[in-house]
């Protein structure tokens, strides 16, 4: 199911008309794979991959917070 998510937000990532429905499907895309991450992790008994997980969500948050940034001072995509 995850993955059937993931092709439909490609598809959102592709043909999105503005550049806020791809940043909303990039953050969704990361979160689904965030979770394939998290469940993996869990499913071998290993943490490692969990700070991995971590990460891409740390990065995922930071990106999303700089295009709100963006089009609050008034950037047009």
């Amino acid at each position: 199911m995850v993955v059937v998510g993931i092709i439909f937000a490609l598809i959102r990532l592709a043909i999105g008309p503005t550049l806020a429905d791809r940043v909303v499907a990039l953050d969704l895309i990361t979160t689904q794979i965030v979770g394939i991450i998290a469940v993996y992790s869990i499913a071998i008994s290993n943490s490692t991959y969990l700070i991995d997980a971590i990460t891409i969500t740390i990065l995922s948050f930071l990106g999303t917070v700089t295009f709100a940034y963006y089009l609050g001072i008034g950037g047009k995509p």
